[in-house]
């Protein structure tokens, strides 16, 4: 049984600023408002764990101690079957460059790196958010989401960003960057992790 959310401000641990708009926008209707990590000069804790769980978990304990407030953090990224699960983690970090990260250069590494291996098609690959509501007495909860689909080259879409142009979710035809921004977030490996957060925290 999850513990249930029981103030009206919670603390969104990112710098973000459009995850932090999703977020408000979702728990609006019970009542809570939300703040950002920037808005209370809170820094970047280093991400040194190798699990989606232990970064989640890092960033929300940082947070809800820093300020005594309850803390939502998420980790999320890639997971690709045919590079055992590459970039996972690292997701980010496979786009970093010397001046901000450059997601072009990390799906064709994604790709290259399929066809050295001549990895079998479809190429599954799995987007995955994990969520941590962590609370000043150091008490947390985990919610995972996960979005199912396959990899595609070459890469389709304006819209998105991250690994969205080369990912088709299960059951469609288009990439994550084909579709409406609303349409995706229906969909989602946020929007499982977020659905069941609500359910958790906020259900009856």
């Amino acid at each position: 049984m999850s513990r249930k959310f029981e103030g009206d401000r919670l603390l969104i641990a990112t710098h973000n600023k459009g995850k932090l708009e999703e977020m408000a926008h979702l728990l609006k209707p019970f009542g809570v408002s939300v703040v950002g990590a920037a808005e209370m000069d809170l820094p970047e804790p280093e991400e040194t764990e190798d699990t989606f769980v232990g970064n989640a978990k890092i960033k929300a304990h940082a947070a809800a101690k820093a300020t005594g407030l309850p803390a939502l953090s998420d980790d999320s990224g890639i997971t690709i079957d045919g590079l055992d699960g590459a970039p996972g983690v690292y997701t980010a970090d496979w786009a970093e460059t010397g001046n901000g990260r450059d997601f072009m250069m990390a799906m064709t590494r994604a790709h290259n790196e399929l066809e050295a291996k001549n990895a079998p098609h479809p190429r599954t690959a799995q987007f995955r958010c994990t969520l941590v509501l962590a609370w000043p007495d150091g008490h947390d909860e985990v919610f995972e989401g996960v979005a199912p689909g396959h990899l595609i080259w070459p890469i389709r879409g304006e819209a998105g960003f991250g690994y969205d142009p080369m990912f088709i979710p299960d059951g469609h035809d288009v990439t994550f960057a084909e579709m409406d921004r609303w349409e995706k977030n229906k969909i989602s490996h946020r929007a499982n992790a977020v659905a069941k957060f609500i359910k958790g925290c906020f259900g009856e």
